[in-house]
């Protein structure tokens, strides 16, 4: 269960990593990148074009942004996660993810991203499900924050899912579309 906050730029809080990184805790985010494909769908299936081109929240994305920005997301985190498991310690490249969000394609319908976003998740947890202890502690080197132990980023990215769909959950709600 996620913090609700009133805030609506976190409307989950900010991501909080523990300090120490337990197997059921990965477990646990594994199973909300699982889940994530499954119920943005369902929250965003009756949403009309104009309710998708609504900001979430003053000077925010709108919702078919964030829709296109999840896959966008978690593709270059996939790839981060096999830069970490085939080389060491790589340097991964960081990308701009509010420039991406204007370009072209994010004003395009959301079932392309919805499906690339099912087909990713089933890619990435099967990949998640098969990693060692000593693989989740492997490291990438991120450019501006610095080394993250890919349980850590696990966790990170659960977080980001979770984040993102409450974005949508709350704007729903507070304009009464459900």
């Amino acid at each position: 269960m996620s913090l609700q906050t009133s805030d609506l730029r976190y409307p989950i809080g900010e991501f909080s990593p523990p300090g120490t990184v337990r197997q059921d805790q990965v477990d646990d985010w594994i199973d909300d990148i699982a889940a994530l494909p499954g119920e943005l769908r369902r929250t965003v299936s009756t949403l009309r074009d104009d309710q998708l081109d609504t900001p979430y929240r003053p000077d925010g994305w709108t919702v078919r942004q964030v829709v296109h920005h999840l896959p966008d997301s978690h593709m270059n985190s996939l790839i981060r996660f096999k830069w970490a498991l085939t080389e060491d310690r790589p340097t991964i490249k960081a990308y701009d993810e509010k420039g991406w969000a204007v370009l072209p394609d994010s004003r395009e319908p959301i079932a392309g991203s919805l499906d690339l976003l099912d087909a990713l998740h089933g890619r990435w947890v099967s990949l998640l499900r098969g990693l060692s202890q000593a693989q989740l502690r492997r490291e990438f080197v991120h450019p501006e924050s610095g080394p993250a132990t890919l349980a850590l980023t696990v966790g990170s990215y659960a977080w980001h899912g979770r984040h993102h769909l409450a974005h949508i959950e709350r704007l729903i709600e507070r304009e009464g579309w459900s």
